[in-house]
């Protein structure tokens, strides 16, 4: 089979597509992919295409018709070929799209590239028609370009339909590059977008988390990866996994190297790194192979996202990247993100990674679910403590990690729920039910087992109460965007629960003062005073009277510390878990 992707109208961001499938038979089903690897919920991808049409080899139109969502049927008897042509919208640009416009053409191929499913194992070509001084970012093996005119006709060949459908690519004028060998796999750096990226610091810094990872995991299983970086003018933040790349979109541009944005630059390529082992290679049963009709129902997010996750700052502490501040900066927002989060008393985080199919990546309903990657991550530290006290830290979740890669998926196999907890226990020598039952298979807060493998460590959790007065004393957040205020967050039994203000209420007055990027001001100022609140819900203009708990109060901050008092085994504890002294 055979794609060939033209420019199109890239002023209106419409991609023309040509797929070519030779000896098609009578009747031939052609689908469209419903979802993407790497965002475990429903795409709806045929949304955007429009004129689909097919012909046979001498252009002649043959009868077809749609018959679900995603997959056409067209009557092509006696056709030697059959050349399906669509135009694709590609007007979205983030880590899992594809977009299109004078600058560049941008693809995820599993968006638009329709297939045969019972040919998805035959090799495919891609021809990819572009302005002259195009040159392309990708996976996929190349073969040489073809001058037509101001036009060349670039080749890109591809396994099977998975590593096509796995395979994003970037064509532009003006990518910058550079390459650097480890091991002697071949890495490649590319950058789309206005930036001045320092070559040397981030080689030097990828360098060493790669090879700690590579050290960790004893093994890798790519020869060649690609970094294709988006790198945006705002504020942006996204990252998607593939076997052989990633494509990470981050932003603004002129932070590039400044280092708060440094160390999300640094931290989201860890983490899609680390994928490569797990979720890419280290396979849940579930997706063994990947079904791309339908949603592939997985209760394992906590392993396939939450571990990466915690890998993906842990691995450039470990390896001196990140200095202590730094990493304990990263895990604190995680613990945040958990304690803030209400979801935590009414869905188990296994249940939520089984319902990212339903509703997405986006919060959903107040208080319904959790993150699969902040409950996950949390899950992880909480597990590698776990098994490094029960073996005198002999062991760890690394060795966890080594299991699932050499003994399953190196051998062609997947792995499921049992599976997991049954390594951590050969791991650890001893059973892992109370974790597994009570804080991954039951909504949970997980304060004491977190605080519990803080300690093993020689590490503690603080509390501190929230400094914003809405937040300690009425138990409500609120975000703020062009001095408009709106409640995120509800903390149940709150005099914010009780006034009768929801989640999504905007607050326009407080006490008949309209609000001008001063709403926390106001409230310092009231205090403990009860005050009346106009806010605007549904298209309905309400009056809300607040006052605050007796001596209660919600929201609060949270950080981690060393304790002054450790004693030896948590000082080499902590040594054997980050190479470094207490």
């Amino acid at each position: 089979m055979k794609y060939i992707v033209s420019y199109g109208t890239h002023h209106q961001h419409f991609i023309d597509i040509e797929i070519v499938i030779p000896a098609p038979g009578n009747t031939i089903r052609v689908q469209a992919a419903a979802w993407r690897p790497g965002r475990y919920e429903l795409g709806n991808f045929t949304k955007n295409i429009r004129a689909w049409n097919a012909y046979d080899e001498n252009g002649k139109p043959l009868k077809f018709r749609k018959i679900t969502k995603d997959i056409w049927e067209v009557e092509s008897k006696g056709a030697r070929e059959l050349h399906v042509k669509y135009s694709y919208y590609a007007a979205d640009l983030n880590a899992g799209s594809t977009y299109l416009d004078d600058q560049q053409l941008y693809m995820n191929p599993v968006n638009c590239s329709m297939y045969v499913p019972e040919r998805m194992h035959e090799a495919l070509e891609m021809e990819i028609v572009l302005p002259e001084k195009y040159r392309i970012a990708t996976a996929m093996k190349k073969g040489k370009p073809k001058q037509e005119g101001k036009m060349h006709r670039h080749v890109l060949h591809a396994a099977n339909f998975e590593e096509l459908a796995d395979s994003p690519l970037i064509a532009s004028p003006t990518l910058k590059h550079n390459i650097f060998v480890m091991d002697g796999i071949e890495f490649n750096l590319w950058m789309q977008g206005e930036c001045k990226p320092d070559w040397a610091r981030i080689i030097n810094d990828f360098f060493i988390f790669i090879n700690e990872m590579v050290m960790t995991m004893k093994g890798c299983p790519i020869k060649e990866y690609h970094f294709l970086f988006h790198i945006l003018p705002y504020k942006y933040h996204h990252g998607v996994e593939h076997l052989g790349s990633t494509v990470i979109v981050m932003g603004p541009s002129y932070n590039l190297m400044k280092e708060e944005l440094y160390n999300e630059f640094l931290g989201i390529s860890c983490h899609e790194l680390f994928h490569s082992w797990n979720i890419k290679t280290i396979r849940p049963v579930e997706m063994y192979p990947y079904d791309y009709t339908k949603e592939n129902y997985s209760r394992l997010g906590y392993v396939y996202e939450g571990i990466t996750t915690y890998y993906g700052d842990y691995l450039l502490f470990r390896g001196g990247v990140f200095n202590e501040f730094e990493y304990l900066k990263a895990i604190q927002r995680e613990v945040q993100k958990h304690f803030d989060n209400f979801g935590r008393f009414n869905l188990s985080v296994a249940d939520s990674s089984f319902d990212t199919w339903l509703d997405g990546y986006v919060t959903g309903i107040p208080g319904r679910k959790v993150s699969i990657y902040t409950e996950g991550s949390i899950l992880a530290f909480i597990t590698d403590m776990f098994i490094r006290k029960h073996s005198n830290n002999k062991k760890s979740l690394d060795d966890v990690m080594r299991s699932l890669y050499h003994d399953y998926a190196l051998q062609g196999k997947p792995y499921s729920e049992a599976d997991y907890k049954k390594v951590v226990e050969e791991v650890s020598g001893t059973s892992y039910a109370d974790i597994f039952d009570n804080y991954i298979n039951r909504p949970a807060d997980l304060e004491k087992p977190f605080s519990e493998a803080l300690a093993h460590i020689g590490m503690k959790l603080h509390t501190s109460p929230s400094k914003r007065h809405c937040e300690r004393y009425w138990g409500m957040k609120v975000s703020e965007e062009a001095s408009r205020y709106k409640v995120t967050s509800i903390a149940p039994g709150s005099p914010a629960e009780q006034s009768g203000l929801c989640v999504g209420d905007e607050i326009v007055t407080i006490n008949g003062h309209i609000l001008k990027a001063n709403f926390h001001d106001w409230c310092t100022f009231y205090e403990k005073e009860e005050v009346s609140l106009i806010v605007l819900s549904d298209q309905m203009r309400r009056e809300i009277k607040i006052g605050i708990a007796e001596d209660k109060e919600f929201f609060q901050s949270f950080h981690l510390t060393k304790t002054r008092s450790a004693h030896l085994e948590q000082k080499a504890a902590y040594r054997f878990w980050c190479n470094r002294e207490y």
